[in-house]
């Protein structure tokens, strides 16, 4: 489907917008509290909960590719990828509730095997959502700055998803004495305002005629996947990076609940965490877009990108000094992340309409599932690179029942997670970055 060029009307981008209420939902509240709720109440040994949650997002990754295509050969059986939105909006709140309705009582190993199998069908649903969604900008609009308004207000969402789930999430859970209560109200409250925002944003997929189609198997849909990163340059240099930064973010993302307790020794500082990182991220989501359209959008990642990594890496001084000074670097790291995650998520339907006006249209599906794919990875191996670290340094899980004490090894090894390790993982994303070449002449070329 060609992308419009006309201006966006308001309406198209709040009802896009709204996606993210539920996309950042689900990206934020899993990460931050399921490895924890996995260590610190079912009382299943770190490494084997960053196994399970790792499990789930391999599976996630094996799907994506899979349902992008799909949802390509849906746009040309229907004229709208809206049929698997709508699915995946509707089902996600069901699965999300069961991961966190584990009964007390029972064995960990059987806790972990239903977590395991709960959450594996929240991300399955989840997926049927968000690789059309992420298609759906190169299909709404041509324009470059077009494209990094769009997103640009889908961030600001994306912000205040964050602080609702982030912030809101562990409040509700806290909110009530057993631990169990508090984290199946919590999943149901946040799981059905998921679904709600998800299923609302589905309405936005463009209709359009249908073209004659021919069936592809599960194999032809891993190859047109493979095929797209062979001959887009541009789309394996921004896929690398965003996949990078999505490992950085990951990483201390799932380390927050554990610095609030361990090293600033106060379960509510968690909530403050995020209130530092998501602030200043809702203020520089439309200072990131006028940036973009006055140096690029390239210029202007590099400079989020260094900002957040400069400010991840101050904070390898909780180590020795743990106190609130720590809400400083965080803020300025959230002002950093605000431009972090709209401007490539801008940048990638100036990939997608590159390779359109060289191989055809029709692959917008597929580009989005493997870039979902790729984010999806980074963000697993997040919890997983957090658990790592924990067990290497040795960390004692518990249950809710009880309550460990952590050596300095162990609590140097949260804040090495927390700053270290994501600020060489900027550094290193920034590297893959300076491979990538479309620049603003390059767009508009090829949207003329």
């Amino acid at each position: 489907m060609t992308a419009q060029g006309h201006v966006l009307s308001r309406r198209t981008i709040a009802t896009y917008a709204i996606g993210s209420l539920g996309t950042g939902g689900f990206a934020t509240l899993p990460g931050l509290v399921l490895v924890y709720f996995l260590t610190d109440t079912l009382g299943i040994a770190a490494l084997a909960a960053g196994l399970l949650v790792t499990v789930a997002k391999v599976w996630d990754v094996l799907i994506d590719p899979v349902i992008g295509a799909r949802s390509d050969r849906g746009l040309a059986r229907t004229g709208s990828r809206r049929p698997l939105m709508i699915v995946g909006a509707v089902a996600l709140p069901i699965f999300f509730i069961l991961t966190f309705a584990v009964p007390a009582g029972l064995e960990p190993i059987v806790s972990g095997f239903w977590v395991l199998v709960a959450f594996t069908l929240t991300a399955t649903a989840f997926s049927l959502f968000q690789v059309p969604y992420i298609a759906l900008p190169a299909e709404l609009t041509s324009g470059y700055d077009q494209r990094t308004r769009l997103i640009s207000v889908r961030v600001v969402v994306l912000t205040i998803a964050i602080l609702l789930f982030g912030a809101g999430g562990p409040a509700l859970r806290e909110s009530f004495d057993n631990e169990y209560t508090g984290y199946l109200v919590m999943a149901i409250v946040a799981g059905l305002v998921i679904g709600l925002g998800m299923l609302v944003s589905s309405f936005v997929a463009p209709r359009g005629a249908a073209v004659p189609h021919t069936k592809t198997s599960i194999a032809q849909n891993y190859r047109d996947g493979l095929a797209a990163l062979r001959r887009s340059q541009p789309f394996r240099a921004l896929l690398l990076t965003f996949a990078l930064q999505g490992l950085a973010t990951g990483v201390m993302l799932a380390g927050a609940q554990y610095v609030a307790n361990w090293v600033l020794e106060s379960k509510g500082a968690g909530t403050f965490l995020f209130l530092a990182l998501i602030g200043p991220a809702l203020i520089f989501a439309p200072v990131w877009q006028a940036v973009a359209r006055r140096t690029g959008k390239e210029r202007g990642f590099v400079i989020a990108s260094s900002l957040f990594g400069i400010a991840a890496l101050a904070m390898i001084g909780l180590i020795w000094a743990p106190g609130a000074w720590v809400y400083l670097p965080v803020a300025l790291a959230g002002a950093g992340y605000a431009g972090m995650q709209s401007l490539p998520m801008a940048m990638l339907p100036d990939v997608i309409s590159q390779d359109a006006a060289r191989n055809g249209d029709g692959h917008a599906g597929t580009f989005s599932g493997v870039w979902t794919a790729g984010e999806t990875t980074g963000m697993a191996l997040g919890a997983t690179v957090l658990t790592i670290v924990l067990a290497a340094t040795g960390y004692i899980e518990s249950t809710g029942a009880s309550f460990g004490w952590q050596s300095p090894t162990a609590i140097a090894g949260i804040v090495v997670s927390f700053s270290a390790v994501p600020a060489a993982l900027i550094a290193l994303s920034l590297w893959s970055f300076s491979r990538y070449p479309l620049r603003r002449a390059d767009v508009e070329g090829d949207a003329r």
